[in-house]
């Protein structure tokens, strides 16, 4: 393994790594870095940078990869972004689906949730005030009382 290997890179099942890519090229800024296929053109392995994390991608294949899905998918990303809004608003306009739409929230992040058009959840967060562990508490005893 390469010394600059991620110690961890999540892994997207997807019914088509080329669409998903061109999503997340076109929503996140990300920048592709690899892409294998196998003899039939499915995506057995690609991997895309976004803002200096990797994702890898493949396309579901009953072989490799099912494409076993819940309803909703356990795994919930966040994406750590200058302008959340505008990227919920691109990501609405090309497919996916606002979940809780960009807001203020009581720890001090602007941020919401879409699910993407291959059933991913992404959190799309901005850092809008510092906070002290103590008073993130608070507001989370606060929030659960609502």
């Amino acid at each position: 393994m390469p010394e600059d290997s991620p110690v961890l890179t999540p892994r997207l099942i997807v019914s088509s790594s080329a669409d998903a890519i061109a999503f997340y090229e076109k929503v996140f800024g990300a920048k592709e870095l690899e892409r294998y296929t196998s003899p039939e053109g499915l995506v057995v392995h690609a991997a895309i940078s976004i803002r200096g994390a990797v994702v890898s991608l493949a396309d579901a294949h009953d072989d490799w990869y099912p494409s076993q899905r819940p309803e909703g998918s356990p795994v919930l990303m966040t994406l750590m972004c200058d302008d959340p809004d505008s990227v919920a608003d691109r990501a609405e306009q090309h497919g996916a689906k606002i979940l809780i739409p960009v807001a203020d929230q009581f720890y001090g992040h602007r941020e919401g949730r879409i699910r993407d058009p291959f059933g991913h959840l992404w959190i799309l967060s901005r850092i809008t005030k510092e906070m002290t562990p103590a008073e993130i508490q608070r507001g989370v005893d606060e929030f659960r009382k609502t």
